[in-house]
């Protein structure tokens, strides 16, 4: 709903009857949000909100179990559509008095409106939660890849300030073409490439050929059994490159002063933070990716010798692409209650919208422990 427009008012009874998960409102205090396009990313399960359809929300929104930050406050903002009615007499007559006054308002808009409205249609943006355009520290109907440097000292707070809008980093589509990735591509482009090296390996290693040469003079047989192994240190590697990228560079904190640091940090990660359910910008496109899995591949080949360097390396791409496809689901997916995805869901989003310098992990928590950048438990 937009700060400008009047808010509209709602009876007890038909803020009730949205109870279902095609139309879901709730209440805090006098204040009603449609929260139905929040329903499955919410990283409490739809069930949740749900089950409190209709009521008021506020002590929820304290804790316990979780008490929501500000920025989970400030999000759910984005849903506001008006104002609960408790003064009025009979139901009917509350209902034939706002009809009234929608009716009024609407007659004062309806020119202003048809103007805008073949455009408005044609923008996806329209299809969401609007910010302030007016206020905003950008301008959000222009690129914004170009814009952020220029915000300085307050690009990081601006950052971490989620919106639930997707965003436009280029002018040219062809560039902003690039820069989006359906989560369906990591799977088809990677996990041929995994299936057949792994194939390779296994092979390979059953010739019984294949010795890890210790000393100069003394080396041993490594057998075809030793492939899950060799595997699973891969995978292992890679958990601590996931934590190492994300932690050291996607949370740089750039200078106020560097445009150009500020642009690169947005383009690598802050666009994720500003609009976390993106779902076009949730993994990585396969070219980027493709030069972070050269570097993977030739580091490894530079440390085991040939068919081992290989092994470790596809169970390493193997992680990548459970990485990538978690990561995905941690936004939009609604997984069991007491599950191990459902605290890494709880654990991320706590991240987005709570710990930004903390909780590093995706697919573990293992690495955040010995690094000390556990997101603390809370405590009422």
């Amino acid at each position: 709903m937009s700060p400008s427009t009047s808010p509209r008012f709602f009876t007890e009874r038909e803020v009730a009857r949205h109870c279902t998960k095609d139309s879901c409102w709730v209440l805090m205090g006098t204040r009603v949000y449609d929260v139905t396009a929040f329903l499955r990313m919410h990283p409490g399960g739809e069930a949740l909100i749900r089950s409190r359809s209709g009521k008021d929300v506020s002590q929820a929104m304290e804790g316990p179990p979780h008490r929501h930050s500000e920025n989970a406050r400030r999000w759910m903002e984005q849903y506001y559509i008006g104002e609960l009615d408790r003064d009025s007499g009979t139901e009917a007559q509350t209902l034939r008095a706002r009809n009234k006054a929608n009716k009024q308002m609407e007659g004062e808009k309806a020119q202003q409106t048809t103007e805008a409205k073949d455009e408005d249609e044609r923008d996806p943006y329209s299809l969401c939660s609007p910010v302030d355009l007016d206020k905003d520290l950008v301008d959000w109907r222009k690129p914004l890849a170009w814009q952020v440097g220029h915000l300085r000292e307050k690009y990081d707070a601006w950052v971490h300030q989620p919106v639930d809008r997707p965003i436009r980093l280029f002018g040219n589509p062809i560039m902003e073409a690039i820069t989006k990735t359906s989560w369906y591509w990591v799977p088809i482009v990677w996990l041929p490439i995994v299936f057949y090296l792994s194939w390779h390996c296994y092979t390979t290693l059953a010739q019984g050929t294949t010795r890890l040469a210790l000393t100069s003079g003394f080396s041993i047989p490594v057998h075809k059994y030793f492939f899950p192994v060799l595997f699973m240190m891969g995978w292992f590697l890679w958990s601590f490159i996931e934590y190492c990228i994300h932690r050291f560079v996607f949370h740089m904190k750039p200078p106020a002063h560097n445009y150009y640091l500020i642009t690169l940090h947005f383009l690598l990660h802050g666009q994720h933070h500003k609009s976390p359910f993106d779902g076009s910008r949730l993994v990585f496109p396969p070219g980027l990716a493709s030069l972070v899995v050269a570097v993977f591949y030739m580091s490894i080949n530079c440390v085991l010798p040939d068919i081992l360097g290989v092994c470790v390396f596809v169970g390493g791409l193997g992680g990548y692409v459970v990485y990538d496809m978690i990561h995905y689901y941690l936004h939009y997916g609604s997984p069991k209650k007491g599950s191990y995805l459902y605290s890494l869901k709880a654990y991320h989003v706590k991240h987005h919208f709570e710990h930004q310098r903390s909780g590093f992990g995706i697919t573990t928590t293992f690495w955040d422990h010995p690094f000390n950048t556990t997101i603390p438990d809370e405590k009422f």
